[in-house]
Order: C-alpha cells, then sequence, then structure tokens
C-alpha cells in the first residue's frame, strides 16, 4: 500500500464503522460503553488522518524526486563516458589504418627503387653508393660469415640521370669502405660472429668497427661550406680554396654567396663554380667528392640540409663556439686536407631523421608532405601557447605514452650533445644505432628519457581534444604548425652524413666532450689525509 493511498483506507474503514454503530443503535443492542468506544475511534481515525496530511510525506516525496534526478545525472554521465569511449575506440582504429597504409606505401617506394636500380646499366651501377661484399679470399676476411666481410659504400643517385651543368663537373672519384681493426687502417678486421653449438648462444669476438675510406680513384672536386658574417672564415677560405687549385689542382665549387664575395674581392677566383637554382643543387651529391665545412657544428647542420640524399663525405674545421662535429684544427688545413685527400682515412656515419607531416585534412596518408632530414633532433613544443603541450606517441604499432609539459625532442645520436642533453637526455656515441626520445619540462616526475633502436618509426600527433597547437621545428629551423588531428611520423634516414676523423670515431667524441662540455672536470683529491 502507499502512502497515497492511506488516507482513503483510513476514509473507507470510517464509514464502515459509522455504519456498523447506526445499526447497532436501531436494534437497541446499544450501550454507554459502546458509545464510548465509537467516539474514541472516531477520534483516532481523525488524528490519524491530520497526522498523514502533514510534512513527513511531503519530506519522503521531495527526497525520492532528488533521488530520481541523481540518478538521471548518473544515466547521463555514463552515456557520455560510454560514447566517448566509442569515438576514442574508433579515432584509434583510424590511425591504425592510416599507419597500416603509410608502412604498405613505403615498402611499395622501397620494392620501385629496387626495381628501378635492376634495370640501369653496369656502368651506373660502379657509381653508386652501396654496401657489397668482396670476395672470400681477401686478406684478414674468412669470408664465411656474412657479419664478418668487408662493407664497401658507393654512391646512388636515385631516379633518371638530370641533365649536366654547365656550372659543375660531371666527374666523380669513387671510394671504398672498410672495417679497421683497433685503429689499424689497413682494412683488416677481427671476426665478429655468433656460435650456436650445443645449443648455445655466444659471441665469439668484438672487433673495433672502425670505418675507414680510401678512394679508389684521386678525387677532383670540392665543395666549400662556410660560416656567414665571419671575416676570419672569409680569409682562411680564399686562403685554402687558392691552395686547393695552385697546389692539389682540385676543382671548386662554393656556394654562390660566397662566389660573389671572392669574385668582387679578386679575378682571380673566376675558377671557382657554383649552382643557379635549386635543381641544380639537388645534383650536388652527383658532381662533389668532398664537402669542406668552415665553421661549427651549425655550419655542418647547414651543410648536410643542401644534400635529400647521398651525402658526400664532410671535412669540418673548427672555427664556432662549441665543436662536437669539427675536430679538425684550422691552423693545420694543409695537412689535415692532405690526409684525407690521399687516404685512407676513419670516418664516422652519422644518422640522420627522415620526418613526415601528415595533415589531418589530407584525403589518405599518402598525401604527405616533402620529407624533411634532421641531423641533429626534430623539436615539438608549444611555442606560443600557455597550454601545457599534449601529444600522444606510438612507437611502430606500440602506444608509448602521452607526453603533457612543454614538448618532446626526437633526437639522433650526433644529437645527444645538443638541445637533448639541455633537456636532460644521455650524451650517446654518434655511431650508437639508436633514437632517443627525450620529454622537454614534461609534468611527471616519472617521465624519464628513453633510447629506442634505429630500426622503428615514430609517430606523434596531436589529438583532437588537445587545448592547443605544437610547433615542430627541424634543427632549430623550419618551423610547421601542427594542429589537432596532425601528426608527425620520424624514422632513419637511409642517407646518413659521414665526417671524417681527426684520429677515430671513439677518441674524438671523448675529446669534443672533454673540452667543449669540461665533462667530469673537477679538482684532484689531495694525496695527503686519512688512508686505509
Amino acid at each position: 500500500m502507499s502512502l497515497d493511498e492511506l488516507p482513503h483506507k483510513v476514509s473507507d474503514e470510517r464509514v464502515n464503522h459509522d455504519t456498523v454503530t447506526s445499526h447497532e443503535s436501531e436494534i437497541g443492542s446499544g450501550s454507554i460503553s459502546t458509545v464510548s468506544s465509537t467516539v474514541s475511534s472516531v477520534e483516532s481515525e481523525k488524528a490519524a488522518y491530520e497526522f498523514l496530511a502533514q510534512t513527513p510525506i511531503k519530506s519522503t516525496d521531495a527526497h525520492l524526486v532528488e533521488f530520481s534526478e541523481a540518478m538521471r545525472t548518473v544515466a547521463k554521465a555514463l552515456r557520455r563516458v560510454a560514447e566517448g569511449k566509442a569515438a576514442a575506440q574508433a579515432e584509434a582504429e583510424e590511425w591504425r589504418r592510416k599507419y597500416e597504409l603509410e608502412m604498405a606505401h613505403k615498402q611499395q617506394r622501397k620494392i620501385k627503387g629496387y626495381g628501378s636500380c635492376a634495370n640501369n646499366e653496369l656502368e651506373k651501377l660502379a657509381s653508386q653508393l652501396t654496401l657489397e661484399m668482396p670476395a672470400s679470399d681477401q686478406a684478414g676476411c674468412c669470408g664465411n660469415h656474412g657479419i664478418c666481410s668487408h662493407e664497401v659504400l658507393q654512391d646512388e643517385s636515385p631516379g633518371p640521370n638530370p641533365r649536366s651543368s654547365h656550372k659543375l663537373v660531371s666527374r666523380k672519384a669513387s671510394f671504398r669502405l672498410s672495417w679497421g681493426c683497433n685503429g689499424d687502417k689497413n682494412g683488416q678486421h677481427k671476426h665478429d660472429f655468433v656460435s650456436f653449438e650445443k645449443g648455445d648462444i655466444t659471441t665469439a669476438e668484438r672487433s673495433n668497427k672502425q670505418i675507414l675510406l680510401k678512394w679508389e680513384s684521386s678525387p677532383q672536386t670540392v665543395l666549400f661550406i662556410t660560416k656567414p658574417n665571419s671575416n676570419s672564415v672569409h680569409v682562411l677560405c680564399a686562403e685554402m680554396v687558392r691552395w686547393l687549385k695552385e697546389h692539389k689542382k682540385i676543382n671548386v665549387v662554393v656556394e654562390p654567396r660566397v662566389s660573389k664575395e671572392l669574385l668582387t674581392e679578386d679575378s682571380y677566383y673566376n675558377f671557382i663554380q657554383t649552382w643557379d637554382d635549386d635543381e641544380e643543387k639537388k645534383m650536388l651529391h652527383t658532381k662533389v667528392d668532398l664537402i669542406v665545412t668552415l665553421g661549427g657544428d651549425g655550419t655542418v647542420l647547414w651543410a648536410a640540409s643542401l644534400f635529400k640524399g647521398p651525402v658526400p663525405p664532410v671535412v669540418a674545421f673548427s672555427l664556432g663556439s662549441l665543436g662536437f662535429m669539427t675536430p679538425f684544427p684550422s691552423e693545420q688545413y694543409r695537412d689535415c686536407l692532405d690526409n684525407v685527400l690521399n687516404g685512407p682515412f676513419s670516418i664516422t656515419l652519422r644518422n640522420r631523421l627522415q620526418c613526415h607531416v601528415i595533415r589531418d585534412a589530407a584525403k589518405d596518408e599518402l598525401e604527405t608532405e616533402e620529407p624533411i632530414l634532421v641531423l641533429n633532433e626534430v623539436t615539438i613544443d608549444r611555442g606560443i601557447s600557455s597550454y601545457l603541450t599534449y601529444l600522444e606517441c606510438y612507437c611502430d604499432s606500440s602506444f608509448v605514452t602521452c607526453v603533457q609539459g612543454d614538448g618532446l625532442i626526437i633526437s639522433t645520436t650526433s644529437g645527444s650533445t645538443a638541445y637533448s642533453l639541455a633537456a636532460g637526455g644521455s650524451m650517446v656515441h654518434p655511431q650508437v644505432p639508436g633514437i632517443l626520445f627525450t620529454p622537454i619540462c614534461p609534468h611527471s616526475l616519472s617521465f624519464r628519457p628513453l633510447i629506442l633502436p634505429e630500426y622503428v618509426t615514430l609517430r606523434v600527433q596531436v589529438p583532437h581534444n588537445s587545448r592547443g597547437q605544437a610547433w615542430a621545428s627541424f634543427d632549430g629551423k623550419d618551423r610547421k604548425l601542427l594542429s589537432p588531428g596532425d601528426a608527425l611520423i620520424c624514422s632513419i634516414s637511409p642517407w646518413p652524413v659521414p665526417t671524417a676523423c681527426l684520429v677515430d670515431s671513439t677518441t674524438d667524441f671523448l675529446r669534443s666532450i672533454h673540452e667543449g662540455l669540461h665533462w667530469n672536470l673537477r679538482k684532484s683529491q689531495s694525496f695527503d689525509g686519512p688512508r686505509d
């Protein structure tokens, strides 16, 4: 029985009781006690009726209404959560589909590249930059294990042969790369193989793995890249150009800016060559045998950015503030260039990152912007926005994390001593194959930097529910806006930057962090004092 039906029930019972009482009066069987009980019952019924009509029932109804409203609110919240989850799942599935399309497109490009390479003539193959293995009768190599074979780097120019430029010579020197052993420059090396005997996996020996470059024909053309707005660099450049032409009979190519400066200074330099447009600049790697940079690490970055494909060996002279990639002293340029031109000499293969920006407005995943190659790092930050950067990161098909902070640095091992180091990343030897994943001021004490293997593909996207936009910069320039829904894909480029070593890769790297960063520099503990 409900509370609303209770008054009617009491009223019906009162009517029935009155009827019985009147009937008893009519037959004359009533008494004083009966009348008294009747009056008492009537008063009780009235009191009950008045009690039921008071506030407790109204209060109960109010509580029921409030509870009902609360349940409606909870239902709405649950419905919104369910809709959000479904939308997130749909978005994740869409990104997965786009990623699979990108990987399929990349594989298709590789297959097409292999097909076009197979159709080239043997004369073209002789000048391509690929890895090949020598015969098993070479000195110092058994030829029985693929891992212990020599590796030879040759130049490759993708696509059909472009028209020859009258400004640049067309001949290009060939060279070979081989593994050195413990710093020796004889091209021999120890075996490095894996043994599976008796179910045990062991590595027998480790070699130095220092890469040596040996010219097979004399280099003919040298490209000079110089730091602008520096009188000392300009004077040294003019002196080196004159020396190479008079003593080494080397063809010299310079930037258009440097060509104008030298010709304005003296008509003697009318033998220098340059390029007039982007088409000629794109084909520099087919004409240039060696690159000489005069400046700091920024000059090396600029030189690498001129080459979207293969890069000739780089000889970097130190004329800047810090020189992690510039080991050669400018005062001894004659001896240094003599050693490099005669060979063999040690080199460091510095990996580059290949970056693609995919816009949310693109009709499909294959509609990407032109790839950007970076030698140091790509940085994604919040720009002028006052909100935290919100980024979703994926490694191949695995979710990595959500970045909430000032930004993210994706760096090569060569860039480990640059912005990544300032953000708390580790210093890594440049020949270690890896990609550095370093957050910038993350809003989490547990967010520590990572070092990922070189073969992975990283995807960083700005989710649709991000409060602000993000900005991506590539080696400190070419900033691009990333709006909600846009993504950045990074992987290791197949075209490294070979830089010449003054001694070898490890010695040059340790020297650079000792001299450039004063790494672990402190006063030695005094000899006197307590002892064991």
